[in-house]
């Protein structure tokens, strides 16, 4: 029923084009831009009162000119895909993965042999507590594109426990941007958009915690759900038939002692290389060029432990590299759109539309309208932290006149900023998750567009109490 879905190329080229056309008919707008420090940082943000008509920038030919633009810009992430699926191709090659997996299965089988753990189902406690650690990660610290190094560990787990990629990315990928949605801590959106609203650093974080520990349930519930469906009938999954180059990859893989003791060095590599990069991430400011980098002497130095040849390493490098091009170019593409929005000058005009309206009607339905906006703009303005600065000038104004708390207001961009992260062309970080689980963007929108029903329902309702009750910190 999936195969009529137009190719990713098209879909995003499709949108591009569409942008171009808003550039003809949307008129050229733009505010003024000032730059204010917030907790020691300087950020660029807008003048809320100072939007006005500039000339029309249409754009035509520049259709064809931003795939290159969009490769400058988001250099970081096209390199750090190409060098992540080099390393953890070498370290396929080793086969230390699977043969790990299988262990770790084995060995739960085992564990199934105590009754509370029998009856609670040992894969319902692994992928629960695989959900939590990731929505902890997002929640804290604002994990996103560290999630495409994991995701070559979780698909194969999950394929070898007898689900699909899907269930996989629901416990790595969507798990970290659920907790991303309902982030305590996050200094990338909550803490920015505290600031840009003159709000105390993570003032409400109680209530926050309430939401994200809902959003996670949920999460936990419907990928459990999923996943036994699956696991009982496979070929419900949209992804069976494709799922079979994990299933081959996860065959059974015995060696001699000497390469068992190579695997063995390898995983203790891939363990050091993950406790590394939480605490990097979390301690030390790392980011890509800090991950590839571990990412990649962890791929090397696995691949020469096993008893591969220098030849062997790199053609595998080259191979892993080579599978991701496609990712490459549509993260390209993607850029792309946002920047045919840019160049045609409508990005402002199209967020001052929206405004205008907020000041009309109760503060539940201006708070929803908010949500609503945020929503909208995060579909060409992925960047939570692009999007606190371009928003929360205008948003936090408004809820003063209107009797809104500035608290409610920065809730509104949260959900509107993180739930729709999970489905929008634009993200370089989605597009990088499906190209290394290989889904089809088009599988992923109509597959997932259920689920993401779900939790923009959630923000819909997690709102209301912000208008009308008492919280600490609103």
């Amino acid at each position: 029923m999936f195969k009529k879905i137009p190719h990713t190329y098209a879909i995003t080229a499709s949108l591009i084009i569409i942008s171009a056309v808003l550039t003809w008919i949307v008129p050229a707008g733009e505010y003024v831009r000032q730059t204010v420090t917030i907790d020691g940082s300087d950020r660029t943000v807008i003048d809320p009162a100072s939007f006005h008509y500039i000339d029309a920038a249409p754009q035509s030919w520049q259709v064809f000119g931003v795939l290159l633009e969009g490769f400058e810009r988001q250099a970081g992430i096209i390199a750090f895909l190409l060098i992540i699926g080099g390393a953890f191709q070498i370290l396929n090659a080793t086969h230390a993965v699977e043969w790990g997996i299988q262990r770790f299965l084995a060995a739960c089988r085992r564990a199934e042999k105590v009754a509370l753990l029998r009856r609670l189902g040992i894969d319902n406690i692994v992928m629960a507590a695989v959900i939590l650690l990731f929505s902890t990660f997002g929640a804290v610290f604002g994990m996103s594109e560290e999630t495409l190094a994991f995701i070559a560990i979780i698909i194969p787990l999950a394929i070898s426990m007898g689900y699909d990629s899907l269930t996989g990315l629901l416990m790595v990928y969507v798990a970290a941007h659920v907790g991303f949605s309902g982030a305590v801590l996050n200094p990338f959106t909550v803490g920015l958009a505290q600031g840009l609203s003159g709000l105390p650093l993570f003032s409400g974080s109680a209530y926050r915690l309430v939401c994200w520990a809902l959003l996670t349930a949920v999460l936990i519930v419907v990928t459990l759900v999923y996943a036994h469906r699956v696991k009982k009938t496979p070929t419900l999954s949209p992804m069976y038939e494709a799922d079979a180059h994990w299933r081959q990859t996860g065959e059974e893989v015995e060696g001699k002692s000497e390469k068992v003791r190579g695997r063995i060095v390898a995983l203790l590599l891939l363990l050091a290389t993950i406790v590394g990069l939480v605490v990097g991430v979390m301690y030390y400011g790392w980011y890509l060029t800090e991950i590839s980098a571990a990412f990649l002497a962890m791929g090397i130095f696995s691949g020469y432990v096993c008893g591969l040849k220098t030849d062997d390493v790199i053609r595998e490098f080259t191979n892993g590299a080579k599978d991701i091009l496609g990712a490459a170019i549509v993260v390209g593409m993607a850029t792309g759109i946002i920047i045919i929005l840019e160049n045609g000058h409508i990005i402002d005009t199209i967020l001052h539309a929206m405004a205008a309206g907020l000041a009309d009607g109760s503060r539940i339905i201006a708070v929803e309208i908010m949500y609503a906006i945020q929503t909208a703009i995060n579909i060409i303005i992925p960047s939570g932290s692009a999007k606190a600065a371009l928003t929360m000038p205008i948003m936090a104004p408004f809820s003063d006149v209107i009797g809104l708390s500035r608290q409610a207001t920065v809730m509104a961009y949260q959900f509107g900023d993180g739930f729709t992260n999970m489905i929008t062309p634009t993200s370089g970080v989605l597009m990088g998750a499906l190209a290394l689980a290989r889904v089809p963007y088009g599988v992923w929108v109509k597959w997932f567009s259920r689920i993401l029903l779900i939790f923009i329902i959630m923000g819909i309702v997690l709102l209301v109490p912000t208008v009308t009750m008492e919280l600490a910190g609103f």
